[in-house]
This record gives C-alpha cells, structure tokens and sequence, in this order.
C-alpha cells in the first residue's frame, strides 16, 4: 500500500565533534507498511532513530509528517505527531501495574480533577493489551512478567502513546527481537503484521533474516548513509550483507572450510558440578576446542560461565584446568589462572561507560603495559593502537568514552581487554553476538575461530540455534538446569537442529 509518506526525512546530515553521523538521509515511512532499517552498528541508525523522536535536531535537512514540515523538539512533541518508540533497553517501571505502564504519560482523559479513575485507566489500558495478544491483563504486576511479555506491553504502549497523538500513528522499534527466543520472535512478528492495520512501522534490526521475511521496504545504511533501497523479495542474504558491511558475506562468517580440528589435548574438565541455577554438570574442552552450550535463558547456561569465571562458588563437584584442581574464591582468582569473560551484558558487566576506551582495554591485565608497578603511557598507546588495528575498532581517539562506541565496538574492545593477558587460557563468551549486527558478528565469529587455531579454550553460551552449529567443534545443550545432551559439530557430522530443539526447550 502507497501514499503520502507519513513520516520523511529528506537531505538531512548530522554531526558530532569528529564524527558525521548522518550525511544528506533521506527516508519515506508509508501508510501501513514494516519499513526495514539495517546497517552495521555505527552506520547511524540509532542517530536518525533519535531524530524521528525528536532527541536530536537536524544541522540541515528536513523532517515532515503526514506531508508537513515539522520541527520535533523532544519526545513530548514526536508523541504528540503521532510518533512512539520502543528503545532497546526496557523502559517500563516495574513497581507499576502493567495498565499504568502502558498509559503512562497519555492518562488525560482518566484523570478528573487531579483524581485517577483506576477503572477507565484499565479499561483503556486493556483495550491496547488485547491488540497485542499475549494473555495479558492491565491488573498485573510489572516485575512479575518475563522478558518477552515486558517487550509486548512496551508495543502497546507505543501503539497508546502513538494514537494518543494521532490516529495514524508511527511506531519505532529498535532491535525488538535481540534477546528474544524463536517462539517469542515469531509472536511479535504475527504482532507487527496485525499493528499494520492500524500504524505505520518502522523495524530497525540487525538480523537481516527478520528483516527480509518481515518488512515491506528495506533502507540499507552504511557510514552515516543510505546506500541502498529495496524491496526484499529482490534481494537476498548475502547480498544486503555486502551492502551493509562493503564486503563479501564469505569473509570471516562461519563456514565449514572455516572449522579445524581441535587439539586431543584436554584443558578445562568440570564434573558433577553445581553452582548458581545449575545441577550436576559435566564436560570437558580441549586446547583449541570450542564448546558451545545452547538452552532457553532460564536453563542455567549463563551460571556455568559466571562459576568458571569464580564469579558463583560451586556447591559440589570440581574444576580442573591443565590437569589441575581449581578453587575459585573470586573472578580475581579465575584472571590470574588465565581465564577471561565476556559477559551478556557488556554495559552492565563487561565495559565501564565512563572509562575510556584505552582504560577499558588494560583494565583486566594493567600489568602488561607497566614497568614495574607504574602504568606506562607508551605502553599502553601501542597496545591501544595495536588492537585497535586487529579488532577494527572504530573510535575517534583512545580517549573517547567507550559509551560513545557503537555496540559492536564496545564488544571488541572487551574482548581485547581479556586477550592482552600472554597467558590466557580458557575464554568464556556469553551471547557475544548478540544484539551486533552481522559485519561486528562476523569479525567476532573469526576471531574466535583464529583463538582456537592458536590453541585457547572456548566457550560460547550460544545466542542462536544457527550460532551453536556453526561456531563449535562440540555442542551441549541445557534444559531445566541440567545438560540435556551432547553433539558432534564437524563439517562432516553436523547436529539434527529438530533434535537440539527438542533437547533444549
């Protein structure tokens, strides 16, 4: 379906100090249609995201809605077009009922002289809750929903806070699917398709897949700005892959000509053991091996990491590294043994955001760029700059925030904040794809592969089926806090994905 767009963005650029975010964009958001919007992490996404709703201003350029040029001066004034997003990160209140999140800022009309009418506000608030399915109820308990409900009551908020504005309004949704699992993927596509009879949307992901089974049109990005519009049915994976990333999908993405044999040596053996949400675990991996673990994310995965890494102690059994008995008392202990983590959530965990990105990268072995106990300014530039040339890191300086860096770019330099230690010999990867686009997913994906070449211990807590597959020699997988199974992953002997499914759901 065609028309006037209800939302444009014509020739607009945009700059920071050192940086052109966005140079002369223009885009058309139409009446009743999934827009697409893929780039690789840095591309300008989220800049021209945060020009829709009103957080940046444009230096040149304009914007229009429904065909009128419009100044959008904040959030308040993009609702009140019409125009409502839902961010990556959650922004629900937890200790609030779900009907009041789902109103929250739009309750007008269910105010009366400053009195909340509780019953119209569950009234209304329900009414977006049944377009969104899901079983869910105005009455509930915030904290009390999972993940993926959270994320369905975040688009009926949208969907209220948008036609609150107006009645044909625009809905943004910032990779919605990044932590999401296949089930809860497919209800929120079935409820994007059904939004679209109501709403226009715009989808911003970084899986090209969803993007090409989902959305109407496609607005490829790439260095601040559009290289390429399409309809998908024209064009294909590896194709839109290039166009993102300037390269051929074949370079550094997992192939089987890419998986090498691992050393029969064993290097981290774990038996019987229990920790955190797990039970009774046992496996083993090899120098140059990497394991790949697969579950749900209430299975006990993560916390097989996180006690590897001493950061839970053990309840029973035992880890031996190299042949040897191990205690960890603290992630400390885990660091001088030679094992690094990369955790799930790197702006909570694995990154300090008001550090800097030198500071970051020498943050876990700062031993490595001193003479003595004084930290070595030359040291540290040529280790900075030394990885900052291998990982592809793009920053303006070394002195740049590692908040200011793209996701995919504050992931690298975690990664190498670990490899700076000579002596590392276990790695352990939490989801380190997960919310990347796929260039940083593919630099990431052959690193890891040219770790295990040189001999390290991996192991990879898996953020897709298609991932555990293709990244590890062996893969496990996790169901209900146990390990449910175990698989060959070779070239030549690849895992039955119904039989994993089964195992881990």
């Amino acid at each position: 379906m065609s028309g006037q767009p209800v939302l444009e963005l014509r020739g607009v650029s945009k700059s920071f100090p050192g940086v052109a975010a966005l140079t002369d964009v223009s885009i058309e958001i139409r009446p009743h249609q999934v827009l697409g919007l893929i780039g690789e992490n840095g591309a300008g996404k989220s800049t021209l995201l945060k020009m829709l709703t009103g957080l940046e201003q444009p230096d040149t350029g304009e914007l229009l809605v429904r065909g009128e040029r419009v100044a959008l001066r904040g959030v308040t004034a993009a609702n009140a077009q019409g125009i409502a997003m839902v961010f990556q990160e959650q922004s629900l209140l937890e200790n609030m009922l779900v009907g009041e999140n789902v109103l929250l800022g739009t309750e007008g009309p269910a105010v009366r002289f400053g009195v909340y009418r509780w019953g119209q506000i569950r009234r209304r608030a329900q009414h977006y809750l049944d377009v969104v399915g899901g079983d869910l109820r105005a009455g509930e308990q915030t904290s009390r929903l999972s993940f993926a409900k959270r994320q369905m009551v975040e688009v009926a908020k949208a969907l209220a806070t948008g036609e609150h504005g107006n009645d044909q309004p625009v809905i943004l949704l910032d990779e919605p699917t990044s932590v999401l699992e296949h089930d809860e993927i497919r209800t929120l596509f079935r409820i994007v398709r059904e939004l679209t009879e109501r709403a226009s949307v715009a989808f911003v992901s970084h899986r090209l897949e969803e993007v090409l089974e989902l959305c109407d049109r496609v607005y490829v990005m790439r260095d601040g700005q559009v290289v390429h519009e399409c309809v998908p049915r024209e064009v294909g994976h590896d194709e839109l892959f290039a166009l993102m990333v300037g390269r051929d999908a074949s370079e550094g993405y997992y192939h089987d000509e890419l998986q090498r044999p691992a050393d029969p040596d064993t290097r981290v053996e774990v038996r019987g053991a229990s920790a955190g949400a797990f039970e009774d675990v046992s496996f083993s991996i090899a120098r140059g091996e990497v394991l790949t673990i697969m579950g749900v994310q209430e299975s006990g995965r993560e916390d097989i990491g996180r006690a590897l890494f001493g950061a839970i102690p053990l309840r029973a059994g035992s880890i031996t590294i190299d042949g040897e008995a191990v205690a960890f008392r603290s992630p400390a202990d885990a660091v001088r043994a030679g094992i690094g983590y990369v955790p799930s959530e790197r702006k909570v965990d694995g990154a300090v955001l008001g550090m800097s990105v030198a500071e970051n990268l020498v943050l876990a072995h700062p031993e490595e760029v001193s003479v003595g106990p004084v930290l070595s300014a030359r040291k540290e530039r040529e280790a900075v700059a030394g990885w900052t040339e291998r990982l592809r890191i793009k920053t303006p300086s070394p002195t740049t925030p590692i908040r200011n860096l793209s996701g995919g770019n504050q992931q690298k330099v975690v990664l190498a904040k670990w490899l700076q230690d000579p002596d590392l010999r276990l790695l352990v990867l939490d989801t380190p794809t997960r919310g990347l686009d796929v260039g940083a997913k593919a630099d990431v994906y052959a690193l890891v592969r040219e770790l295990a070449a040189k001999g390290l211990a991996v192991l990879l807590i898996a953020d897709t089926l298609e991932e555990g597959i293709a990244m590890g020699h062996r893969v496990l997988t996790m169901k209900d806090c146990r390990i449910t199974g175990e698989s060959a992953s070779t070239p030549d002997d690849r895992p039955d994905r119904a039989a994993l499914l089964e195992r881990r759901v």
